[in-house]
């Protein structure tokens, strides 16, 4: 081999790399930059990183169920002085309107200059929480019950309704399941998990032992009870959906039930309802809240006397003029839609519908 190559090699390593300095030194993408935060908060990055990783490395967590994969769509933020330039990426993601305000996603977007940037003020109480497997319980063939005690910090302030963020050690997975436990509850944490057997998150929840060490980031969603409101409330869900519904009715509970509240739940056999005993004693406690569950295909060794049908024709059989009445609805995001359509005809206000589409993966 000519004694030469190696010299030359060498030689345009070292160019390639004195270039790349002088690209840093005149275009400014490397170094220290500064993220001023809702004209607040400041803090300095380095720079080319991602603002997800960016806004993570200083305890500034936004919601994302894909590990900044971009499958989620849900680390948005809004970038002040916007110069309109949106990814491919991130174009599935933004409507017209988002665009036009400069949304961002966190994940796709690098900081190479000082920014301005706005996220919601609720992000900002975000936390990543380390906790403990306080107890692990079967509750459907395919739904298993997760209980998580509060280690560090030792509480969590969350909305009867919010979610937080499980993380999935390894293989940057963060999987979001809402918060089925009652707010008032607030040193531990519980999950309603549906297992899916294609989802990693499953393999990593099945297996979980008493006493494993588990990491959360959250509470998150604007999925929540309107607390200061007095109208009357219907709550639909279907599999796991029933999470954030419970947190809900907890809450309702604790406060003395003092709204007409009617529950619906939609399940296909008997096997499926769990808790169901927990809310019909609920209903027998309080006679303004009204629990319907459902089961679209039941067994004949289910001896079921309750309703049967699909959801929407027994919500739109038990539904009357709900002008005055606030909706929260949970489930996939074909029950949503379908459960949307028919408040809609009992003359449902749309700013009194609240929902939470289920990730199907």
């Amino acid at each position: 081999m000519n004694i030469y190559v190696p010299i030359i090699l060498v030689s345009i390593l070292v160019f390639i790399a004195l270039l790349l300095i002088l690209a840093d030194k005149l275009f400014g993408i490397g170094g220290e930059k500064v993220i001023t935060i809702n004209d607040e908060t400041k803090i300095t990055v380095r720079g080319g990183i991602t603002l997800r990783n960016a806004l993570a490395q200083h305890k500034i967590f936004l919601p994302s169920a894909c590990g900044g994969k971009t499958t989620c769509g849900y680390c948005k933020f809004r970038l002040i002085d916007d110069s309109g330039l949106i990814k491919p990426t991130e174009e599935p993601f933004l409507s017209d309107e988002e665009k036009r305000k400069g949304i961002h996603l966190s994940c796709q977007f690098r900081v190479r200059e000082n920014i301005k940037i706005e996220i919601p003020n609720e992000y900002l109480n975000a936390q990543e929480y380390k906790t403990e497997v306080e107890l692990m319980k079967d509750l459907t063939c395919n739904a298993k019950l997760v209980r998580l005690k509060l280690i560090d910090p030792k509480t969590m302030n969350f909305k009867p309704g919010q979610y937080a963020e499980l993380k999935v050690p390894g293989i940057e997975v963060i999987r979001a399941y809402s918060i089925a436990s009652n707010p008032k509850e607030a040193n531990h944490i519980e999950f309603i998990v549906r297992l899916e057997p294609k989802a990693k998150s499953t393999g990593y929840v099945k297996s979980l032992k008493m006493g494993d060490k588990v990491h959360v980031i959250g509470p998150f969603g604007h999925f929540y009870l309107k607390e200061d409101s007095k109208k009357d409330i219907i709550c639909i869900a279907s599999g796991s959906g029933k999470a954030p519904i419970c947190s809900i009715l907890y809450y309702l509970k604790d406060t003395g039930m003092k709204r007409n509240v009617k529950f619906f739940y939609d399940a296909v056999s008997k096997a499926d309802l769990y808790y169901n005993d927990e809310f019909i004693e609920l209903a027998k406690q309080y006679p303004n809240f009204k629990y319907i569950p459902s089961l679209s295909s039941p067994l004949k060794e289910d001896e079921w006397k309750g309703e049967v049908g699909q959801i929407t024709d027994v919500l739109n059989k038990k539904t009357d003029d709900l002008t005055e009445t606030e909706a929260y609805i949970c489930g996939s995001p074909d029950m949503v839609n379908d459960c949307v359509n028919i408040l809609n005809d009992h003359k449902i206000q749309k700013e009194n519908v609240f929902s939470d589409k289920l990730s199907q993966d």
